[in-house]
């Protein structure tokens, strides 16, 4: 009597009966493989979901630059006009949808213009916070004018010294055992130096973009 064959299938060339203890690894591998799978997808899909949600709050001047093609354009232009919250998160679903077929530059260009709009309130906290610090510096040491022209020749430096010289009269000026006074020249102070902290930075932006464009077209 002929011996019943066992059941399986080949592996690059090899015999992998059902239930042996190769064919248990093997599921085993292709399971985590699978769930690996499930998990790169539920990861994009969420990322997917924010940059939705992203674009919502996305200021006109980024948005309208960006290639998202009429039908995405006009489904997140709808989803802000929707208040009630069914409604937005079945639109929002629709969203997600459109955006898994964008192309991967059209993502990136999403990513650079949500980053955009996040670092331009961060960079102005940074300027506000710099300009203190300077300010403050100007004020109570002497040395510390030479490293402003230094690094910020453009100043009018007559007229920093002079508000400088200003708010330090002021600051002597309140009666002992009070506050130091903080009058106008303080003020003024701390607006010359924003301005030329904030010009600074526009220039370096500038440069920034002047030289990513130039490597775009090499």
């Amino acid at each position: 009597m002929s011996r019943k064959p066992k059941k399986g299938y080949f592996v690059r060339g090899q015999f992998v009966a059902e239930g042996s203890e190769l064919d248990l690894e093997l599921k085993r591998e292709l399971k985590g493989t699978d769930e690996a799978s499930k998990t790169d997808l539920k990861r994009e899909s969420t990322e997917l979901q924010k940059l939705g949600e992203g674009l919502l709050g996305l200021r006109a001047s980024l948005f309208d630059k960006l290639p998202l093609g009429e039908k995405l354009s006009d489904a997140v232009v709808e989803a802000r006009r929707i208040t009630n919250f069914e409604g937005k998160r079945r639109q929002m679903q629709f969203v997600g949808k459109l955006m898994r077929g964008l192309a991967p530059e059209v993502l990136e260009s999403v990513r650079a213009a949500l980053y955009e709009q996040h670092r331009a309130p961060a960079e102005e906290t940074a300027t506000l916070h710099e300009a203190e610090r300077w300010r403050d510096l100007l004020i109570a040491d002497d040395d510390a004018m030479g490293g402003w022209i230094e690094t910020h020749p453009a100043t009018d430096i007559q007229q920093l010294r002079a508000l400088v010289r200003q708010a330090r009269k002021d600051i002597k000026a309140g009666p002992a055992g009070e506050a130091p006074r903080q009058g106008k020249a303080y003020r003024e102070v701390f607006q010359l130096v924003r301005a030329q902290l904030s010009a600074h930075a526009d220039g370096d932006r500038a440069a920034e973009a002047g030289e990513q464009s130039r490597e775009e077209d090499a």
